[in-house]
């Protein structure tokens, strides 16, 4: 039996290794954003500083471990088997449910996780124990360290308030006192905004690093025989007042003669010290457990005690981590945010909501996201009917935006909002950090990052009128993930750990197994996801400013739009005739994806024709006209492939075999149309659009036909109503893919320019 105990311990290692990596790709959005949205410094740069502060944190964290030995439990209530059980059910929920949001692109709390799957472990655990004792359920808080489990649940609900309420009041303030054109005010400005950003950041890094060590708890005559932990406690003033003093005269000598850029240096210097937060606070939530099991894996084979017999009292003492082991885990943390994919996916999701200008909106609006809107426009608008017009002007003029040139197709290098929103990100979520650290709270950098973000963004006023409820929607939708995430962890912790407890060595291979399995899973489906993101027959927008231009750009559109369409309406007919749900239900999805790329161009439109050249405004009417036929198109197809897979689905009669027949026919027509199409535009050739169009009314004609034989099968032999239906809509329907397409054709043709040479289109 002691071998099973090994198996786990090795198995425990394993699973730490892979949280570390799923870990770090969702957290890797903490203390990257603010330089990567700001592009305030290379993406190089950026992750050379994230690394070195990972590297340092993990090794400064060793204080925060005793979080998973007796942060949520009373070890001493439960036997080194029980113990062991648990913590194998936490590391394996842990990595499922952090993997599970990585690959959805949501980025969610490692510490929530972990404190919530300790908790719904400990307490499966113990209803077990009572339930076998024959006790009462009330005793289960002799188990539980209820105080700390919810001051540390507390701490991190209150950090999603305070959070986003000082994020946004710090950022209001600073961008009046600096508006967009603070590279224009005066040095002293730059060098005050330095001094106290810096010193936030400087004192942060006091915080989570010196305090972390091993040598913090020794004294030194020094600061008086006191230890750093409490000297760094006593004279924070003191401390704060001199670094203020001291980054300030050093934040405006290197403006004064370095010509630096102060704003870059404070975000090169917070990355660094929320790298080093992230690996110093949450390392503990991806080791914590496998370092505790092995600790007490030693205590118990040194005691010689049965495993069911031998309390797990030794967890309560301070049992100082291995630096080797802290060491090893940072650099597998490095490593994974060089390589991690799914890292910048997760930082995606944040930036875009935080993103000053427009930009694809993921989140949809629900019915809280429109009443908040609504609600803050009202006091908006109260507001402005109470204060003082002149003082409304004169804040409207300090977030006046300075408008930026780009050359045509350079828009996406835009940073996602300036050095100013980075450096208030990174100052205020550190400080609050620092804050939470000083109390030996594990508080979610997750939410405090996350949150601070969201707060400047709105005190930015990033959230306007066209963008508002879909950002207010974004984040309501993290932070209901995040309430998710606990209580999937507290639950699916608790009925792993069950499932343990009864199958004991038989239960933990095969659900390491299907672990393994699911993480494979996500794994291959989410570089399956990527791989269609960047597919080469996908839609892009157009930036030509001349109708000759625009023409050969979105020629390239129309030749991969008929390819999709086309295979689109061949698998529709064929996944009927066959019956064929699943592909019917995929068919369906790519549909979808097809009319969401349309949908982007046109809501590019915008700044399309803002971009064209004074000579050329009836390229606007050109290519409004195109993406008009191109939803038509989009809508025909998303209808077909709609009802079909519904009238499969709903088990409904088989189309008859002279149905299946016709529709295969119009299938090899319009498959020969959109072929024809699409080498026609890949050739850039009038000719053949021309030709194209001669056919033009045999196909009419053709569906025509198939509609007046239905209408004689009907009146005589059909006695399905729902075949009948399917069979006229898939007909009316093709009619209208049809004339969309041949309209699209005509628009082509028509605008043919004489001066052009006839077979051939050219710049």
């Amino acid at each position: 039996m002691e071998n099973i105990y090994f198996i786990m311990i090795i198995a425990l290692a394993a699973l730490a290794v892979a949280d570390l990596v799923v870990g770090v790709s969702n957290d890797a959005v903490n203390f990257l954003n603010s330089a990567i949205g700001s592009k305030a410094i290379s993406f190089r740069t950026i992750m050379i500083v994230a690394s070195l502060g990972i590297a340092f944190g993990a090794i400064f964290s060793s204080g925060m471990m005793e979080v998973a030995r007796k942060g949520i439990f009373n070890p001493g209530e439960f036997y080194f088997d029980e113990i062991m059980f648990i913590f194998m059910a936490v590391m394996i929920t842990d990595i499922l449910l952090l993997d599970f949001f990585n690959t959805l692109g949501m980025p969610t709390s490692t510490t929530v996780s972990i404190v919530f799957e300790l908790l719904g472990a400990a307490v499966a655990m113990s209803i077990l124990k009572i339930g076998a004792d024959g006790g009462d359920f009330s005793d289960i808080i002799t188990y539980i360290n209820t105080s700390k489990a919810l001051q540390i649940i507390s701490g991190i609900l209150l950090s999603v308030v305070v959070a986003f309420s000082i994020g946004a009041i710090v950022q209001w303030i600073s961008r009046i006192l600096l508006s967009y054109n603070f590279e224009r005010k005066a040095k002293w400005v730059g060098a005050v905004f330095g001094g106290i950003a810096l010193s936030a950041i400087t004192y942060f890094i006091f915080m989570k690093g010196i305090k972390g060590t091993p040598f913090a708890g020794e004294t030194y005559d020094l600061i008086g025989g006191m230890t750093i932990s409490n000297f760094l406690e006593s004279q924070v003033l003191a401390i704060v007042a001199i670094s203020l003093v001291f980054w300030s005269l050093l934040s405006y000598l290197l403006i004064v003669s370095f010509n630096t850029n102060i704003y870059k240096l404070i975000i090169g210097v917070g990355t660094f010290a929320l790298a080093l937060a992230f690996a110093g606070n949450d390392l503990v939530n991806f080791i914590g457990v496998p370092i505790a099991a092995y600790q007490s894996y030693e205590a118990w084979t040194a005691s010689g005690v049965p495993a069911s017999e031998f309390s797990m009292n030794v967890l309560a003492t301070k049992v100082p981590t291995p630096t080797v082991l802290l060491f090893l885990s940072g650099m597998v943390m490095v490593v994974t945010l060089w390589f991690s994919k799914k890292a910048r996916y997760v930082a995606d999701t944040e930036i875009n909501l935080a993103r000053q200008s427009d930009t694809k909106e993921r989140f949809e609006p629900n019915y809280i996201s429109r009443m908040l809107v609504r609600f803050t426009i009202m006091v908006s608008e109260y507001t402005a009917t109470v204060l003082p017009k002149s003082l409304l002007d004169k804040v409207d003029s300090r977030f006046k935006k300075p408008a930026i040139a780009l050359p045509s197709g350079k828009v996406h290098e835009l940073p996602a909002f300036d050095m100013v929103r980075a450096a208030v990100n990174l100052m205020v979520a550190g400080i609050l950090i620092s804050i939470a650290t000083s109390y030996k709270l594990p508080l979610s950098t997750t939410y405090v990052t996350f949150m601070v973000a969201m707060g400047t963004s709105l005190a930015d006023r990033a959230w306007g009128s066209e963008s508002a409820v879909y950002r207010v929607a974004g984040v309501l939708n993290v932070i209901g993930g995040w309430f998710l995430t606990a209580i999937i962890a507290f639950v699916a912790s608790g009925i792993i750990l069950a499932l343990i407890s009864f199958g004991k060595g038989a239960a933990i291979g095969i659900l390491l197994f299907v672990a393994i399995l699911l993480l494979a899973r996500n794994y291959i489906s989410y570089n399956r996801k990527s791989k269609e993101i960047l597919a080469e027959d996908r839609l892009i927008k157009t930036e030509s400013k001349s109708i000759q231009g625009v023409i050969v750009e979105s020629s390239k559109n129309i030749s991969n739009a008929m390819k999709r369409s086309s295979k689109l309406y061949r698998i529709s007919i064929d996944g009927l005739a066959k019956q064929d749900l699943e592909r019917l239900k995929k068919n369906k999805s790519n549909v979808v994806k097809l009319s969401s790329e349309i949908d982007d161009l046109r809501n590019h439109l915008f700044y399309f024709i803002k971009n064209l050249d004074d000579s050329s405004v009836e390229a606007s009417n050109f290519y409004i006209n195109i993406l008009s036929y191109l939803t038509d198109i989009s809508q025909s197809l998303e209808f077909i492939t709609k009802i079909s897979h519904k009238h499969v689905n709903n088990n409904h009669k088989k189309l008859k075999f002279n149905q299946v027949k016709e529709l295969t026919e119009i299938n090899s027509e319009l498959e020969t149309l959109f072929n024809s199409t699409k080498q026609a535009f890949d050739n850039e050739s009038y000719e053949e659009i021309g030709q194209i169009l001669q056919n033009k009314q045999r196909l009419y004609d053709l569906v025509k036909e198939k509609i007046e034989k239905q209408i004689t099968r009907t009146r005589s032999e059909e006695s399905s109503p729902k075949n009948t239906t399917l069979y006229f809509s898939l007909l009316l329907e093709t009619k209208d893919l049809i004339e969309a397409t041949m309209k699209l054709l005509e628009l082509y043709y028509s605008n043919y320019d004489d001066s052009v040479e006839p077979a051939k289109i050219e710049e």
